[in-house]
């Protein structure tokens, strides 16, 4: 058993606030999806639960455990962060075999097989520099040392950055796979998000710097729906429903669409006057971040 705790998590820039006491549970055995709008503070979360980036307060722990400066709880998380394609230093001047000969240094469950069979799948020439990779070559790199690190909290930064449709599927079935095979918690920052939903057991929305939601991705898409007609039948809908959570309000003329979250177990269907439709995880991530502006 394992479980991550993040409290009153803040985190700043100088003047700029990029984590706002953020409170955060991670269990393990969970595959979960983290997503936001760029600079919403998703890899600095990341990176200061992986101890790469300390925060400005709060705390992190693992089982109990502060997490900073912790070699004990650090052998179990690992955070396979995306290459830049722009930068020419550090380890993306490393050839491919190079910068897997540190992770299995640094990684106490490294999968030395694991990592040249998933080379293989992927066509991935290890005598290659990083910084000559293409961006989903590069992609691939940081998928095989998260997979292969075989760490009991794997946090990946954009896995399918750059990826095409196909190698994005192959991924999906990778990470399927091993987390079946292993019960590692898997924890995947991305904005391709209708597309890789459907592996996600839980959803983390983090928006304005804080986390705006945390749930069960299919029992939150059980309540998500995007209703429209006649103004008045949209309000006297919402009259009868108080406990009906309202996001991103749109008016046109006499019409009006909302896109919404009903409480738990209780389902709408459609009338002769409203249009009832259910809604995808991206397009309530959308009615949420424009809720929130």
């Amino acid at each position: 058993m394992g479980t991550i705790k993040c409290t009153d998590l803040c985190k700043n820039y100088r003047q700029k606030k990029v984590l706002d006491n953020v409170n955060l549970t991670i269990e393990d055995g969970k595959i979960y999806g983290l997503i936001g709008r760029n600079g919403a503070g998703k890899t600095t979360l990341l990176s200061i639960i992986s101890a790469q980036n300390p925060a400005s307060s709060g705390d992190v722990t693992l089982d109990g455990e502060q997490i900073w400066e912790n070699e004990k709880a650090l052998s179990d998380i690992f955070f396979s962060r995306e290459f830049s394609a722009n930068t020419m230093s550090g380890a993306n001047n490393l050839k491919v075999k190079e910068y897997l000969k540190y992770a299995q240094c640094f990684l106490k469950n490294w999968d030395n097989d694991y990592a040249n069979e998933l080379l293989a799948r992927f066509g991935l020439d290890k005598n290659q520099s990083i910084n000559k990779l293409s961006k989903g070559m590069m992609s691939m790199v940081t998928i095989v040392v998260a997979l292969a690190s075989k760490a009991k909290f794997t946090f990946l930064d954009e896995p399918a950055a750059g990826l095409d449709v196909v190698a994005r599927n192959d991924f999906y079935r990778l990470l399927i796979e091993e987390y079946t095979q292993s019960g590692r918690t898997f924890v995947i920052s991305t904005h391709i998000i209708d597309e890789a939903s459907d592996i996600f057991e839980e959803v983390i929305i983090v928006n304005n710097q804080k986390i705006a939601l945390k749930e069960n991705t299919a029992e939150l898409l059980e309540r998500a729906y995007h209703i429209s007609g006649n103004k008045e039948d949209v309000d006297k809908m919402l009259t009868q429903n108080p406990d009906i959570e309202v996001f991103d309000t749109q008016n046109l003329g006499r019409s009006k669409g909302i896109s919404i979250l009903t409480a738990k177990n209780k389902c709408l269907t459609a009338t002769e006057k409203l249009s009832v439709q259910p809604m995808t995880l991206q397009n309530l991530f959308v009615a949420i971040c424009e809720e929130g502006r």
